[in-house]
């Protein structure tokens, strides 16, 4: 039985574009969520690197691993909070401590990333001002982690079946 034109009754009544559609925009509204928490744990992430990195008092301004580390750390502990609770809060586990410890290894491994980036950058390639800096590790370290983390925290992390983002 069709519905509309090209629509056909899926069990249960509903359509089944109707269904792919609802889908597609919980993905989109996950996906938008995801984003929004990435940007602002970005902000902290780079803005606490700069600081650390080239403000006044610069604590770490001659060790930018070190810098990318703690600001990372940082920013992972904003992103967990936003992602647990508005991002994937209807795939929360109730196992909150492996729930935890999977997120922490998946940023470590995301972190990697960036820090990989940054020490190819500035120690192989030998390009080590600020902005090649900020490119190696907040540029093609940031995508390259932010792809992989969102891969792995709906496979690994947030892995209750639960209801799409709403």
């Amino acid at each position: 039985m069709t519905t509309d034109v090209g629509e056909r009754r899926a069990p249960g009544g509903a359509t089944s574009a109707r269904s792919r559609r609802a889908a597609l925009v919980a993905r989109f509204v996950e996906l938008v969520r995801f984003g929004t928490v990435g940007g602002v744990a970005f902000v902290v992430d780079v803005g606490l690197f700069n600081l650390l990195r080239f403000g006044p008092g610069a604590l770490l301004e001659e060790q930018p691993i070190t810098a990318k580390v703690v600001s990372v750390a940082v920013a992972t502990l904003v992103s967990w909070l936003g992602n647990r609770y508005w991002t994937f809060s209807g795939r929360r586990t109730e196992q909150h401590v492996r729930e935890l410890a999977v997120f922490v290894l998946v940023n470590v491994a995301g972190m990697g990333i960036a820090v990989a980036c940054l020490g190819i950058s500035h120690y192989v390639l030998g390009l080590t001002s600020p902005l090649a800096d900020n490119i190696s590790a907040n540029g093609v370290g940031l995508v390259l982690g932010t792809a992989f983390r969102y891969l792995a925290y709906r496979r690994w992390v947030f892995t209750a079946p639960g209801a799409p983002a709403r």
